[in-house]
């Protein structure tokens, strides 16, 4: 008897769980599906708002008509003041009478023309273009010519690769232009190297390669030197300018090729000076206030020859009523009386400080143990310091602010050796 109540209980426990697990099946079953039926209602309209290209749908409209209640949506607040047209019970279009956006409402909008951007977010080809090389295009007035070349220097083969890519606009001397270019790693003047001579053009096209041999130690201390000609009909060479490139560490470094392009220079026919000769440009910038000095090459210096020579550097000061205010130095050339520096140097100076300020530059020659020697000495300035072509200079650079202006001056010595 017992037996038989025990398997009457244990039915209606078993038919209890059979009953719940059949329920907790269907209603997963039933969430399953209703979440399949709002991805399909979402899915349709998106599909059918795509095909209208780029029309965009109002906040209470799409929000009601299409949108599932548990998919949040927002119109950016700037479109959100435009109009709408209705096209259909899901469809909405931006009035037609403005087609595109107003330009403040576009990213990084400025006065320019923004192109044909329609739609926020698209990309605008206008932003990418690349900035046009005007290396071609632009010549300043009394320009010489202008010399494209590149340079590449071997760390482990020791080798300087040079490269002589083109000319343009070359002043040559008659109707026809047969230009040549030879090259010298200074302060070597006795051996160069030549290019072919290139026939009936004031543009021509070289597209030559060269090879120096130099040690690393001194590679630095060299300069290019490109000196173009003119080959005449009796096979006469006339000079039509050149370019002096010092090889610097950073243009160096990487072993890898740089193209640079210079423009040509007249080679000075004055004879040196007693002392010799040092070329450098003034610039000021009234806005920075700011005074720019470039020492560019000197020129027959008159070196010691009683002690023991070991290079030659110019020092550029800044001074303000004969004193020091602020001193830097180039660096040294080792064993050149013309040497090559190209350096720029800047100082601050405020437009009050100019009728009482000046720059003194002096050429010093190194000997071993830190000693030097003044070989020369030039200063520029106002009125109260300078004359002739010293006050010169330096009133061209205030008549002419943010503008290079260059000039060889005559050293002197304050005292004779």
């Amino acid at each position: 008897m017992e037996e038989q109540v025990a398997l009457v209980i244990g039915g209606i426990l078993g038919g209890l769980l059979l009953l719940l697990l059949l329920m907790g099946v269907s209603w997963c079953l039933w969430k399953r599906l209703c979440a399949t039926f709002t991805y399909e209602e979402l899915s349709g309209a998106t599909a059918a708002s795509s095909t209208q290209g780029h029309k965009l749908c109002p906040p209470d409209a799409r929000t009601q008509a299409s949108r599932p209640p548990g998919v949040p949506f927002v119109v950016p607040p700037s479109l959100q003041s435009q109009d709408w047209v209705p096209l259909s019970s899901r469809e909405w279009a931006q009035a037609p009478q403005d087609p595109c956006p107003a330009p403040e409402l576009l990213p990084h909008a400025t006065g320019s023309n923004l192109g044909d951007a329609c739609v926020v977010g698209t990309i605008n080809p206008a932003f990418y273009k690349i900035p046009e090389d005007k290396s071609e295009t632009h010549f300043p007035e009394g320009c010489l010519g202008r010399l494209w070349f590149s340079v590449e220097y071997q760390q482990e083969a020791e080798r300087l690769l040079v490269g002589l890519i083109k000319a343009q606009r070359l002043q040559a001397p008659s109707e026809t232009c047969s230009p040549l270019v030879k090259l010298h790693l200074l302060p070597d003047e006795r051996h160069f190297l030549q290019s072919k001579t290139k026939c009936r053009t004031t543009s021509p096209q070289f597209d030559e390669h060269f090879i120096f041999q130099v040690s690393s130690k001194s590679v630095t201390q060299r300069v290019l030197r490109f000196s173009v000609y003119h080959v005449d009909r009796q096979r006469k060479h006339q000079l039509l300018g050149q370019v002096l490139f010092p090889l610097k560490k950073e243009t160096l470094a990487g072993d890898c090729r740089r193209i640079i392009w210079r423009n040509l220079e007249a080679e000075s026919l004055e004879p040196p000076s007693k002392f010799g000769d040092l070329q450098f440009c003034l610039s000021y910038n009234d806005c920075l206030n700011r005074l720019t000095v470039i020492v560019l090459r000197a020129k027959g210096l008159r070196l010691q020859e009683d002690t023991s020579f070991v290079s030659v550097l110019v020092k550029v000061c800044l001074m303000n009523h004969n004193k020091f205010v602020k001193c830097k130095k180039t660096s040294a050339v080792l064993g050149s009386a013309n040497p090559v520096y190209s350096e720029t140097f800047s100082f601050k100076a405020d437009p009050a400080e100019l009728d009482t300020a000046s720059l003194s530059l002096t050429v010093l020659q190194r000997a071993e143990g830190d000693r030097s020697c003044e070989l020369g000495r030039v200063v520029v300035g106002p009125y109260m310091y300078t004359r002739g072509k010293e006050l010169e200079h330096w009133n061209e650079m205030l008549s002419k602010p943010k503008e290079l202006v260059r000039r060889w001056h005559a050293l002197c010595r304050t005292t004779e050796p």
